[in-house]
């Protein structure tokens, strides 16, 4: 079981245009967004890492150049980086992928844009352990802005940032099995569309649940609110 989860490749999408981001997406891809000294990307990768997992795959897209240039440098980590087209969109990323992923039973994937504190060792031990093509880490997060309950004008709670309770979401934070190429196809689609969606019909997709935290950066907003959490010594993910 070492072995492999010490060689257990991991796929990180990070082709996407991050509009929603704003001006600092015109210049770099989003996963080379700073949300310290470090873009998000390292930190991601460092989840990984920090369970022994460093064979990672980037799947580049939208400036990939950038992202390059950096890893030349940064002698962290042990990546490859692969080119999967300017427009492609999630599905067809991954299997543009096939050929570096085929030796693997098993492999791991996830968003260039979202951190969380999961444990990288026990979603992969839950993969093996249920027989499944996916599993998919599904989250909680926090809405957007906090919760005011009034009576008759007086608040009577307030939170700020509370928990989602009833609602489960995606978090990313994948493992495949090799047989997930079966529902792939040359078509330009993203992977939460039809592939997932058949899946999950055919019951050969399920959950992994994580309570605890996770946040995406999908705007600046999201991207501010990182960096305060690391400003105040509260990255869980670290």
């Amino acid at each position: 079981m070492k072995k492999l989860i010490n060689h257990t490749k991991i796929v990180i999408l990070c082709g996407g245009y991050g509009s929603r981001l704003g001006h600092e997406t015109k210049l770099i891809p989003k996963p080379m967004v700073k949300i310290d000294n470090d873009p998000i990307l390292v930190h991601i990768l460092r989840i990984y890492k920090k369970y022994s997992f460093n064979n990672f795959i980037l799947a580049l897209g939208y400036k990939g150049h950038v992202i390059k240039k950096f890893f030349k440098k940064n002698k962290e980590f042990k990546i490859k980086m692969i080119n999967t087209g300017l427009n492609s969109l999630t599905g067809t990323r991954l299997y543009k992928l096939k050929k570096y992923l085929k030796s693997e039973e098993n492999f791991m994937l996830t968003y260039g844009d979202g951190v969380s504190d999961v444990n990288i060792k026990d979603l992969l031990n839950y993969h093996i352990k249920k027989k499944k093509i996916g599993t998919m880490t599904v989250v909680r997060p926090p809405v957007r802005f906090g919760e005011v309950k009034l009576k008759n004008n007086q608040i009577i709670n307030f939170r700020e940032k509370p928990q989602i309770k009833n609602n489960w979401i995606n978090g990313g934070f994948f493992v495949f099995n090799n047989k997930i190429f079966n529902y792939l196809r040359k078509k330009n689609e993203m992977l939460e569309k039809a592939p997932l969606e058949k899946l999950a019909k055919h019951k050969k997709l399920i959950a992994f649940k994580h309570q605890k935290f996770w946040q995406c950066m999908d705007t600046a907003r999201d991207k501010e609110y990182l960096k305060d959490l690391l400003k105040k010594n509260k990255a869980k993910w670290k």
